[in-house]
C-alpha cells in the first residue's frame, strides 16, 4: 500500500495497522494549536472530565472560548471601572489594591461562566 492510499484510509476513518500508522505519522505533519490562557484552561478541564473527544471541532471551540473570555473581560472591566469602589484615588497602593480586586472579580466570573462548565 502506498502513502496516498494510507492517508486516504486514515481520512476515511478506517483502522490502520502499526506499520501504516508509522507511515502516516512520517508523512503527515500534525498541526500544533496554540490557545490563550482560557482556551488552555478549558482544554485541560475537558481532558480531566474526559469530554474533549465529544467536541467535533475542538480547536475552533477553544479559540471561541478565548474570544468570549476577552469580550467578557473587556465588558466587565468597562462596567466595573465606572463603579465608585474601583475608581482611581491618586494613592498608588489603594489604586493597585482596587485594580487587583477588580481583576479577581472578573477572573472568577470568566472561570465560573466559561471554563468550569461542561
Amino acid at each position: 500500500m502506498n502513502v496516498q492510499e494510507i492517508i486516504a484510509k486514515a481520512d476515511r476513518g478506517e483502522g490502520l495497522t502499526v506499520e501504516e500508522i508509522k507511515v502516516y505519522q512520517a508523512n503527515v505533519k500534525t498541526v500544533q494549536h496554540v490557545y490563550g490562557k482560557y482556551g488552555t484552561l478549558k482544554r485541560k478541564y475537558l481532558e480531566d472530565k474526559g469530554l474533549d473527544w465529544t467536541i467535533a471541532n475542538l480547536p475552533e471551540y477553544l479559540h471561541s472560548i478565548d474570544k468570549a473570555a476577552d469580550e467578557l473581560y473587556n465588558t466587565m472591566f468597562e462596567k466595573l471601572s465606572k463603579d465608585e469602589r474601583y475608581k482611581r484615588t491618586g494613592n498608588f497602593i489603594e489604586d493597585y489594591r482596587r485594580q487587583t480586586e477588580m481583576q479577581k472579580l472578573i477572573e472568577e466570573e470568566i472561570l465560573s461562566e466559561l471554563i468550569y462548565v461542561a
